[in-house]
């Protein structure tokens, strides 16, 4: 059997770590008004959401009350 002088049978997969394309992807399209507005809207109501989580859990979430508010307080004003 001869021998052959490459040492990969296919040379051109070895050379393929250094080749570079000069062929761009095409860009992407631009974003539209009504897209644009809309992701707009979309992030101001996480924010809103968020926020207003934070306000409603505010005071649920405090630890100083000014009401005893257990069982021996309601006793004492029967």
């Amino acid at each position: 059997m001869f021998r052959r002088g490459e040492s990969v049978p296919f040379a051109f997969l070895a050379d393929s770590e250094r080749f570079r394309s000069n062929v761009k992807p095409p860009p992407k399209p631009r974003r539209t008004t009504g897209q644009r507005i809309g992701g707009a809207l979309v992030g101001l109501t996480v924010v809103a959401g968020i926020v207003g989580s934070l306000v409603l859990a505010g005071p649920a979430l405090d630890t100083t009350q000014e009401d005893g508010g257990g069982p021996a307080a309601t006793a004492e004003h029967r």
